[in-house]
C-alpha cells in the first residue's frame, strides 16, 4: 500500500482536464469563488455558464479526491480487521 494520498487518491482520470491535477484544498476553494462570483451576480449569460462549467469540472475533482479517501479509509480499517 502506498505511503502517499496524492498517489492514491489524485483524481487524473479526467484526460485533457488541467483540473485533474489540483490537490483538492485549491479545488474546493476554487469552488467556493465559482459559486460566489455566480451568487453575486453581474455576469453575462456567457461568462455565467463558463462559471457553471469550470465549477462541475472542480466539483467532479473534489468528489473524486473524497471518494479516494474514503476507499483509502475503508482499505485500511479492513487491512486492520484482517491483521
Amino acid at each position: 500500500m502506498s505511503n502517499s494520498f496524492e498517489e492514491t487518491a489524485n483524481p487524473t482520470d479526467t484526460e485533457g482536464d488541467s483540473s485533474a491535477t489540483l490537490p483538492y484544498e485549491r479545488a474546493r476553494e476554487d469552488l467556493v469563488e465559482v459559486v460566489r462570483r455566480l451568487e453575486a451576480g453581474g455576469t453575462t449569460l456567457e461568462e455565467s455558464l463558463a462559471l457553471w462549467e469550470r465549477g462541475e469540472q472542480l466539483a467532479t475533482v473534489c468528489q473524486q479526491w473524497l471518494d479516494g479517501a474514503r476507499q483509502r479509509l475503508a482499505e485500511a480499517i479492513s487491512s486492520e480487521a484482517d491483521g
